[in-house]
């Protein structure tokens, strides 16, 4: 194990936790005013990432990596459907198999997403300088690159 300041170490450690505490709880999802479904958001999130992996996402991929269960996973997708932020596509391959896809309506509602989140992080570090911003990003990317068990960030 590389030897590291464990001032440092618990600093990250305890800003990590606090952050996935608030991405938990939806934080922004509130803050946007959208907490009516805001687990719904996240499986468009997972659904992209899916797409931009050109991987086939299903109800399995959603529980997987929202880790769910599968009735859950279920429920989340359904709602997702309703809103008309997904279809359900049968797989050509597998005609047994049925695949999640965003509508207009569900790339429309990422996008919303992402700007969003991308103005809430941006006032978050209105007073860094450009070069803290750039090292901030590189180093985060890595960061989150190198945990155990971690899918790779949304392009």
């Amino acid at each position: 194990m590389v030897c590291m300041n464990s001032e440092d170490l618990e600093a990250v450690e305890r800003a990590v936790v606090t952050m996935r505490r608030n991405m938990t709880r939806r934080t922004f999802a509130r803050l946007a005013g959208q907490g009516e479904a805001p687990a719904t958001y996240d499986v468009l999130d997972v659904v992209e990432a899916a797409e931009d992996a050109a991987e086939p996402a299903t109800v399995s991929t959603v529980a997987t990596a929202l880790q769910v269960d599968q009735p859950r996973a279920s429920r989340l997708v359904a709602a997702a459907v309703d809103a008309g932020w997904l279809q359900r596509v049968a797989d050509q391959a597998d005609g047994r198999r049925v695949l999640l896809a965003r509508t207009e309506a569900g790339r429309a509602v990422s996008e919303q997403i992402h700007e969003f989140r991308r103005t809430t992080f941006a006032a978050a570090m209105a007073d860094w300088s450009d070069d803290e911003r750039a090292l901030f990003a590189r180093l985060l990317t890595r960061f989150v690159a190198q945990l155990p068990g971690t899918t790779r960030p949304l392009s």
